[in-house]
């Protein structure tokens, strides 16, 4: 197969479209339509299904984009091994984390590292879910629980703790509570639909804490991502359970029965075996480990 075809194939299977693919090659649309189908006619199959909203890969366009990714993949790590063989730690370096860490903590502090190492090129994946590392998704990954996927190495960041928080305004509207039953009275801003388990606990404890086994109280909001909760309780709209960390990068929260305590769980550091000894990881690590110190947090 031609490698210059696969090279356009990947960018198509991954865009969705020729138009897109062709921005990102700088190639005319029509140009890459021309490259799909000579691959086609030399492999005698079809590999998009091709209508009105766009392309579908066929099931032989699936099993070949499984194949192209791992190879472009290999290919990538085989480039950045050999941009890092010289003396300043230098190339792409892709961070995926959740939505609330990577908006609220991280990327206030991105500033700083980017200026350190201007020769590593950072991109930052903010999602709740989680990428794969092995097929370099993302080099690294800074995750609220302990990876699932085999093959990778974890480091231990800090412990995040759960607290108590409202804004002043709500405080001034509503009044502060001054012990855990006051919350009867209160509005709560939650995590999502339902009672979710984390790590052994519930994200929503805030909703039973010092209430009688199987009593809950009501939620005015809820929302299925912690930012989220952060927002709305920013806002003034209601109480929220939040990490601290939200805490302590926000001047508009004001910490409330702080006797009362949530659930805590371990952040990780985690990137794949293979990126072990690589430079960008491991100044962007003891960069995290320095921001987590000075932050206090252990």
């Amino acid at each position: 197969m031609d490698w210059d075809k696969l090279r356009v194939f990947h960018a198509v299977a991954e865009a969705g479209s020729f138009t897109h693919a062709g921005e990102a090659l700088h190639l005319s649309q029509s140009a890459v339509s021309r490259q799909i189908s000579s691959l086609e006619e030399s492999l005698e199959v079809q590999l998009f299904h091709r209508h009105a909203r766009g392309l579908i890969l066929t099931e032989q366009g699936e099993q070949l984009f499984r194949t192209a990714h791992e190879v472009y993949a290999k290919l990538a790590m085989a480039e950045a091994r050999i941009n890092e063989t010289r003396d300043r730690p230098q190339g792409p370096l892709r961070i995926t984390t959740t939505v609330a860490f990577g908006s609220v903590w991280l990327t206030s502090r991105i500033k700083e590292f980017i200026e350190l190492y201007p020769n590593i090129e950072v991109s930052i994946v903010l999602t709740d879910g989680e990428l794969d590392l092995s097929m370099r998704e993302a080099d690294v990954a800074i995750r609220l629980q302990p990876p699932t996927q085999a093959g990778l190495v974890q480091r231990r960041l800090m412990t995040m703790r759960s607290r108590v928080y409202a804004a002043p305004e709500y405080l001034s509207k509503y009044g502060t509570p001054r012990e855990t039953a006051d919350l009867d009275d209160h509005r709560l801003v939650v995590y999502g639909d339902v009672r979710q388990p984390v790590t052994g606990t519930t994200l929503n404890w805030l909703l039973e804490a010092g209430e009688p086994e199987g009593r809950l109280r009501q939620a005015v909001l809820r929302v299925n991502n912690v930012y989220g909760i952060f927002r709305a309780v920013q806002s003034g709209l209601g109480i929220g359970a939040l990490p601290e960390y939200m805490g302590h990068e926000s001047v508009d929260l004001v910490e409330i029965l702080p006797e009362l305590r949530g659930p805590s769980f371990d952040t990780y550091f985690v990137y794949p075996e293979e990126l072990r000894h690589s430079k960008r990881i491991a100044v962007f690590r003891d960069f995290l480990l320095e921001k987590v110190a000075e932050g206090g947090f252990s």
